[in-house]
């Protein structure tokens, strides 16, 4: 899934569980669950694109990652408690974080090994679906964890 997706599915998160022990956890697993499903993402199609193209469309992602959490957390979540929100974005976001200097980077220096591993294991459970429909599906996953937290429960 895109930065933005698991950022926001990261708010939901610590918008919906205060206490850290809790959501933290949460946070995590949900990056895992969420590649499950067929999604598009910058990675899509990677091996037609540059570093340098891979690199600015994530930064672009990540960028957006941040804003659409806190316009999320804050104006329609009504909550302030910002370094909480980008811990648990951060959290929901790390498997790919770790992986990046692997992925984008190229970087296969032994000491990076965590990188490689973090790449392998969201390589196999990764599903790819281009867009629009991988899109959507990213929609779809964000609305249904709204609803599922805070409709339901």
């Amino acid at each position: 899934m895109t930065a933005t997706a698991h950022g926001l599915i990261g708010a939901l998160i610590s918008a919906k569980f205060q206490n850290p022990a809790l959501a933290l956890p949460i946070a995590f697993a949900s990056h895992f669950v969420c590649d499950v499903i067929p999604h598009w993402d910058s990675g899509t199609h990677r091996g037609k694109k540059s570093r340098e193209r891979l690199f600015y469309e994530s930064v672009a992602d990540v960028t957006l990652s941040v804003a659409g959490a806190f316009i999320l957390y804050h104006y329609i979540l009504g909550q302030s408690n910002y370094l909480y929100l980008y811990v648990c974005v951060l959290v929901a976001q790390l498997p790919d974080w770790i992986m990046a200097p692997y992925l984008i980077c190229g970087w296969r220096q032994p000491w990076l090994i965590v990188s490689k591993w973090a790449y392998q294991i969201q390589h196999k459970i990764n599903m790819k679906l281009d867009k629009p429909w991988g899109i959507v599906t990213q929609v779809v996953a964000v609305l249904g964890t709204y609803f599922v937290l805070f409709r339901i429960f």
